[in-house]
């Protein structure tokens, strides 16, 4: 075996999954691993929280370039020095070891409520009675279970989708949204990304869950059909921008779950709900992102 690369990445925590993804995007990339914590006599002595550690197989870019550039685009986009974190990097080549299963240490069962449990495809879990389950390898693609942005989504299915449901999933990354409403009742669950790496992912994690989903390199604007139920789980100025194509697929009682908001940037997508007609029927938070779920 080769030796390996860890990249690490000073960021602010709220924004792993967003470099992740832009990690995986980018790089030959194996792995994540978004924070660690170190305990003695029960007390947390450190913690890693705001570096990211990603697994490399190989470099045929200059992470420093890349990571540089993605963040300019983002600041772009809206968000402040702030809200991103430093970015500032360290390269390391590693050692051959099992590298390759390094990043999955630290990865745990998630519930995301007391019906909703996501599950590394590595770990044995046994399910509660009534208990949904979701087989998925986090840091394949965008939405892992593990972030608030995704939880969000998934708390607004389980609260607002009903049985026989049409659904679609605009910026689908790892399928898992899709996936959770067919395991929930809908009749069919689309999802979409403008990113064709995440597609395989996203088809691979249904079969895994024995869900029959539908998934394709498209984005919003270029569909036609209409939905009973929408997540969009993206940046809070994509979202202002599409607010019109999440609209347009709606049917005329469906519902569009919104997420992927640092509540500091609510103004931005309330006023594209305002825009559009749409109205509020639910407000979902947790820690500093927000979610609106909205009715025409």
């Amino acid at each position: 075996m080769n030796n390996y690369f860890e990249l690490k990445i000073s960021i602010n925590p709220a924004m792993e999954d967003i470099v992740s993804d832009i990690c995986f995007t980018n790089f030959d990339c194996e792995g994540v691993v978004l924070s660690e914590e170190t305990y003695k006599d029960l007390e947390m002595v450190s913690t890693t929280e705001g570096t990211l550690r990603v697994f490399l197989t190989s470099i045929d870019k200059d992470p420093t370039e890349v990571l540089k550039t993605e963040r300019d685009i983002l600041k772009s986009r809206g968000f402040s020095d702030e809200e991103l974190g430093s970015w500032e990097i360290t390269l390391d080549e590693k050692e051959n070891q099992d590298w390759s299963q390094k990043w999955k240490e630290k990865w745990t069962v998630t519930h995301v409520t007391e019906k909703i449990t996501v599950v590394p495809s590595w770990l044995e879990y046994r399910p509660k009675e009534g208990e949904i389950t979701i087989t998925l390898d986090p840091g394949c693609a965008f939405g892992t279970g593990t972030h608030q942005t995704t939880q969000l989504c998934m708390k607004a299915l389980e609260k607002y989708l009903k049985q026989g449901d049409s659904m679609a999933d605009i910026g689908t990354g790892s399928g898992i949204l899709a996936i959770l409403a067919k395991k929930l009742g809908a009749s069919s669950a689309y999802g979409c990304d403008n990113d064709d790496t995440v597609i395989d992912v996203a088809i691979e994690n249904a079969s895994k869950n024995n869900e029959i989903c539908t998934f394709e390199l498209k984005t919003a604007d270029k569909l036609s059909e209409k939905y009973d139920f929408v997540c969009a789980n993206i940046l809070h100025n994509v979202l202002a921008e599409i607010m019109g194509d999440l609209k347009n697929i709606m049917k005329e009682d469906g519902i569009l779950s919104l997420s992927g908001i640092l509540d500091e940037k609510k103004t931005v997508v309330l006023e594209a709900i305002e825009r559009e007609g749409l109205r509020i029927i639910d407000t979902i938070s947790q820690d500093q992102w927000i979610s609106f779920v909205v009715k025409k």
